[in-house]
């Protein structure tokens, strides 16, 4: 069976070869809270859809009209079999109930490098989750990784790095064309103040910071802040 859960998803855990990522816009914040219902009444009915899914979790952007998805999957062949047989059903439940959703499309991802600040108890609970989404202009698996790297060195050679970053999560698409961080922040207010920081991003002015922001190849990037607005697991 489905059961909710508060809890945010664990980014580390070993067992998940496929994080998938959608997002679907919606157009309000009372369609937002609507559609949230819709996908766990959908789910919740249902009996879980495979082993192989450790956990499905929802977010409500704070622009008030997009849906974030975000799926843990053993590995990419589980959710080929979910979609063939048992999505469908879902989607159309929740079509019914709101009606005029527009889908993204789903990307498939490989975790990378992640970074804390704290772990365990001392870790701050998160209170807001931010998603940095890169593009570059063409597939390319190492610029990817490399750029990663350098994000880190960055972080490393920052002076006055921000207290109200928990961690950054560092998502490799699958066709070699982007990079997704998953980055929790104390609060939306944290993460405000340090992109108002002196520079262009959280960071503070350096070239190490500079060398990030001007990478060859970047065509488009993307900063979104959301709440975690639902945790679907295994009962």
């Amino acid at each position: 069976m489905t059961r909710r859960t508060d809890a945010h998803p664990d980014l580390l855990r070993p067992d998940v070869g496929a994080p998938l990522f959608s997002t679907w816009s919606v157009g309000t914040p009372e369609r937002q809270a609507r559609t949230v219902e819709a996908v766990a009444r959908a789910w919740e009915r249902r009996p879980w859809p495979a082993e192989a899914l450790r956990a499905y979790h929802l977010y409500t952007a704070h622009d008030g009209s997009t849906l974030l998805h975000h799926s843990q999957w053993e590995d990419e062949s589980a959710y080929e079999g979910f979609a063939r047989t048992r999505r469908q059903e879902r989607l159309d439940e929740i079509d019914t109930a709101v009606p005029g959703i527009e889908r993204h499309g789903l990307r498939r991802y490989r975790r990378y490098r992640s970074g804390t600040s704290a772990t365990g108890p001392e870790a701050p609970a998160p209170g807001c989750v931010v998603i940095v989404d890169v593009e570059f202009e063409s597939p390319d698996p190492q610029r990817q990784r490399d750029w990663v790297d350098a994000v880190f060195e960055a972080l490393a050679a920052d002076p006055e790095p921000h207290t109200g970053g928990i961690s950054a999560h560092f998502h490799l698409s699958t066709d070699g064309t982007r990079v997704l961080n998953y980055a929790e922040w104390v609060s939306a207010q944290a993460h405000i103040d340090a992109l108002a920081t002196p520079g262009d991003g959280p960071g503070s002015p350096s070239p190490e910071w500079e060398r990030v922001q001007t990478w060859p190849g970047i065509t488009k990037g993307t900063v979104r802040r959301y709440d975690h607005a639902l945790g679907l697991v295994p009962r």
